[in-house]
């Protein structure tokens, strides 16, 4: 990815927990927990809902006044900067800004894909029901515009710029609430993506695990983990050095083959301004990353001569709920 893709991955985390995720308490005990419905629905890049546990009450102060924000139609936008790698496999770094749009329109729920967007056909209002597993569904679309000419190493740059793809896929996932606790969820998803521009022409399929806790009314934490797939055709052309550009920048000739292209951790905190997530208005986030490029990702002489295959991203941006 060009820093460009990478900004915006970090963006497609945190647009998913730059929300409070819950939208419902306790009615009997303490009203100040929050509860288990998740008003973004996704993955860690998601979204997904689910209501407050077995045995809870009604909604915390607040959301009896009519102050729950998350109802059948929200959105968050927001603001923010990154530091991150001038192209997947680099060891320049740059700061690259983070917009960012996330929510729930018209029944479906909207969230950010890279430079892109996913939606989740199945996305549900927050409610006061009963706890269960829910799933998500639906398009996936992204912009990739790694070394499209914003390429920081002068020998890199000399192998040529190229191709923007446009990637098409479809997007799905189960979340499982209450897993450690009575308050948390687990996600598992997946998307596959082939690119239609001719490109890289190629086909991905990206698993993660995601992990998310509310704490008290106003912070979420969230942990996901991911991998990253590839055909032949996608790595050939992002890690293939063909003869002419090995003799146009000295790099060692190399052919690459598909597989296993990543894994990767991210790690997102977000403070609502207020102390109460319920209300919307504006929060904070932080980002911090770490993947690891494996086989020809990591063996190209793109990484393993100019660059490091160890990656790192850190972000924080602002937004606002309404």
């Amino acid at each position: 990815m060009s820093r460009k893709t990478i900004a915006w991955a970090l963006v497609a985390a945190a647009g998913l927990c730059s929300t409070p995720a819950y939208a419902n308490g306790n009615s009997e005990g303490d009203a100040s927990q929050p509860s288990e419905r998740d008003p973004v629905g996704g993955q860690a890049q998601p979204s997904e809902r689910q209501g407050p546990p077995s045995g809870a009450g009604g909604p915390p102060p607040g959301v009896l006044n009519g102050e729950n924000v998350f109802d059948e139609t929200w959105v968050t936008i927001g603001i923010g900067a990154g530091l991150v790698p001038s192209y997947s496999g680099s060891d320049d770094y740059n700061v690259f800004p983070l917009p960012l749009i996330v929510g729930r329109v018209g029944g479906v729920g909207i969230s950010p894909n890279g430079p892109g967007f996913a939606l989740d056909l199945l996305s549900q209002a927050p409610s006061a029901g009963p706890s269960e597993t829910s799933v998500s569904f639906g398009p996936a679309f992204r912009l990739r515009s790694d070394r499209d000419g914003d390429i920081e190493d002068p020998v890199v740059a000399l192998t040529g710029d190229l191709d923007t793809a446009f990637e098409i896929g479809v997007q799905g996932g189960v979340r499982i609430p209450g897993v450690l606790g009575r308050f948390d969820a687990v996600t598992l998803s997946t998307q596959v993506r082939w690119d239609i521009l001719g490109a890289h022409d190629g086909m991905l399929i990206e698993p993660s695990v995601g992990y998310f806790t509310p704490v008290g009314r106003g912070a979420v934490v969230q942990v996901s983990a991911s991998a990253s797939f590839v055909d032949d055709s996608f790595a050939d052309y992002y890690y293939t050095v063909t003869p002419q550009q090995s003799a146009d920048s000295g790099l060692a000739e190399f052919t690459a083959d598909g597989g296993l292209n990543s894994l990767g951790l991210t790690a997102i905190v977000t403070f609502d301004l207020d102390g109460n997530a319920l209300n919307g208005g504006l929060n904070i986030y932080g980002i911090g990353g770490y993947s690891r490029l494996v086989g020809d990702a990591a063996d190209t002489p793109f990484t393993s001569v100019r660059g490091n295959a160890d990656q790192f991203l850190v972000g924080a941006g602002v937004g606002y709920t309404f």
